[in-house]
């Protein structure tokens, strides 16, 4: 039973084929039907067939299950029916490569190792076609997780959710604690933090013909152009950029048309009055300021 928005299931049940990787545990879709009572339930993405043994056990023996395994393209073939419930379990990117399960390679298969912003675009095809198969009213539960992977020489965070477009109205976000997975058999040190957890969001079609549609951009600006920054902060990134130890001559070059110097005779003042008077600034010699 879903009582709060947080999910824990230790055990993934007796439901599906356990040996198919990435298997979703079946006590979540169980609880996810018994709370909806969908008329018509689709399950997108049904990999080992949890989802089919749950509804089975349930009494809906018009669930429909699709998946590349059993010959669904999500890609490029529809919904065969119109649902007021779908619950979806994408790959989360490459991380596991599903033609390994199915014996063959498929050029529309998500976990395939395409580049980040591919993938995002593959799974907005797939959300937005859900959504448009959904009755008014219908709801589409959407479970996902976040992945980090190594690039050159850091961690690099992706938060799948954040950077595929929603469709539809966001009802509920709930988190789903991750049992069983390959980072908590593992020990680190230092700041890394492992994923353990999943995101499952529930989106509701709430209009027949307007709907709407959210995505993330990123933007990349130059600090230097912001307008909330302070001289402080300039000061301090400028003799970074210089290997923690700056002339105020390099500091001058590097501040030259910045946002804050724009229209200001004085800028030059302000640079000298940071590093006299901020204790992060220690004067080496006659015009040269380190940070630590």
């Amino acid at each position: 039973m879903i009582k709060d928005s947080i999910l824990d299931y230790p055990s993934r049940g007796h439901w599906g084929k356990a040996s198919y990787r990435g298997n979703c545990t079946g006590y979540l879709i169980k609880d996810l039907l018994e709370k909806y009572q969908p008329k018509q339930f689709v399950e997108v993405f049904s990999g080992g067939g949890t989802g089919q043994d749950v509804a089975k056990e349930l009494g809906l023996t018009n669930s429909v299950h699709l998946d590349l395994l059993t010959g669904w393209d999500a890609l490029k073939d529809d919904i065969p029916v119109q649902p007021d419930f779908v619950f979806s379990h994408p790959p989360y990117w490459d991380i596991i490569k599903y033609k390994d399960m199915r014996g063959q390679y498929d050029a529309d298969d998500l976990s395939n190792p395409v580049d980040y912003p591919d993938f995002i675009r593959m799974l907005d095809k797939v959300n937005e076609k859900i959504y448009a198969s959904l009755i008014n009213g219908g709801r589409h539960a959407f479970l996902m997780g976040d992945v980090r992977k190594r690039v050159n020489d850091h961690y690099q965070y992706y938060s799948i959710i954040k950077d595929m477009a929603w469709f539809g109205d966001l009802e509920s976000h709930l988190v789903k604690v991750q049992h069983n997975v390959t980072s908590g058999r593992k020990g680190y040190h230092g700041s890394f933090i492992p994923i353990m957890h999943e995101h499952l969001l529930i989106f509701i079609k709430r209009s027949i013909w307007q709907l709407g549609i959210k995505y993330t951009k990123t933007f990349i600006r130059d600090l230097r152009q912001l307008q909330q920054v302070t001289w402080r902060d300039l000061v301090r990134a400028a003799v970074e950029q210089h290997g923690r130890r700056a002339s105020l001559k390099d500091l001058y070059e590097t501040l030259d048309g910045a946002k804050k110097a724009v229209n200001n005779d004085h800028w030059r003042e302000q640079i000298r009055a940071v590093v006299q008077r901020y204790p992060e600034f220690e004067r080496i010699q006659s015009g040269v300021y380190a940070v630590a």
